[in-house]
């Protein structure tokens, strides 16, 4: 890995998708990020970059954009993503990382970053490179963990947590797992130029307890019914955000979508096994319908 980046998150080789969704009990989770989605989302749009795509659980919840661009660090993920999506041509599948986004600015009119950014030791880099690569007015969709959640704070004031979950700093409560204070994300945000627009509280019943013995509907729908008090407060373990990319001066260059990670170019050429940048001689290799810009020694 790069030196020029934080460490990275890698779910290379997990199986994920099926141990943590699909067999892990976390349908109540599934379903109420689902709602947050539909309130959040536009109806639709042209070009839509998934950060943190992983094995394409939300993909198909993106049905109103023309294309999808499936980026995750794991190529095998993105594999199971195009077993579990079919032969579809609206799917781009890119294996990079956050901090090294080989796009064009101003590419994308929308994006979204869902449980991807509590594995960023840097967030505001990350949340700058979103940025770059975002049209003016392009709508972000962005999740975080939450530190100031009703659950750390009862154990804090219970004495049964050492780190204060009112201060602005990020905790890292496993290598590479990070709870964000909300004062804290909006301010990176800021820095970005994001403007948040709307705010939803998820998964107030993330415990294990009311999982066990509460209906699932009737959990989905207290929900779905407490996610608007975010406007007024975050006191749940997930907070979703949609935000505004606000003016900048560059747009995206006619006719180009990639660029090179090693010099910027955007000239690139494509054959079945790589894309070769036409101003260096870089080639980054194309696995299976896999665009790899990931990080290697020689580059």
């Amino acid at each position: 890995m790069s030196d020029r980046t934080p460490k990275i998150c890698s779910y290379e080789g997990s199986d994920y998708q099926s141990s943590f969704w699909d067999q892990g009990g976390r349908l109540y989770e599934d379903q109420v990020e689902a709602i947050a989605l539909r309130r959040l989302l536009p109806s639709g749009g042209n070009l839509l970059l998934e950060l943190g795509a992983g094995a394409g659980r939300n993909t198909p919840r993106y049905r109103g954009f023309e294309r999808v661009v499936l980026l995750d660090y794991s190529l095998s993920q993105l594999e199971q993503a195009q077993a579990r999506l079919g032969d579809n041509s609206r799917y781009i599948y890119v294996a990079a990382d956050v901090y090294r986004l080989p796009f064009i600015s101003g590419l994308f009119d929308a994006a979204t970053m869902i449980r991807v950014l509590h594995h960023m030791a840097d967030a505001p880099q990350a949340l700058e490179q979103v940025r770059n690569v975002l049209q003016p007015g392009a709508v972000f969709i962005l999740e975080y963990a939450n530190k100031h959640n009703l659950k750390a704070i009862l154990r804090y004031w219970l004495k049964q947590q050492s780190w204060n979950p009112f201060t602005l700093e990020p905790v890292e409560f496993a290598a590479l797992n990070f709870d964000f204070h909300p004062g804290a994300v909006r301010r990176w945000l800021s820095q970005a130029d994001f403007l948040v627009e709307r705010c939803l509280t998820v998964s107030y019943f993330r415990v294990g307890l009311f999982k066990r013995l509460l209906p699932l509907k009737l959990l989905i729908t207290l929900d779905s019914l407490l996610q608007w008090t975010g406007a007024w407060a975050q006191l749940s373990p997930s907070v979703f955000l949609r935000c505004k990319a606000q003016d900048r001066a560059a747009s995206a260059e006619a006719g180009a979508f990639f660029r090179c990670l090693k010099c910027g170019s955007s000239r690139l050429s494509e054959t079945s096994v790589f894309l070769e940048c036409q101003a260096c001689g870089t080639r980054w290799p194309v696995h299976g319908g896999i665009y790899d810009f990931r990080a290697t020694d020689d580059q």
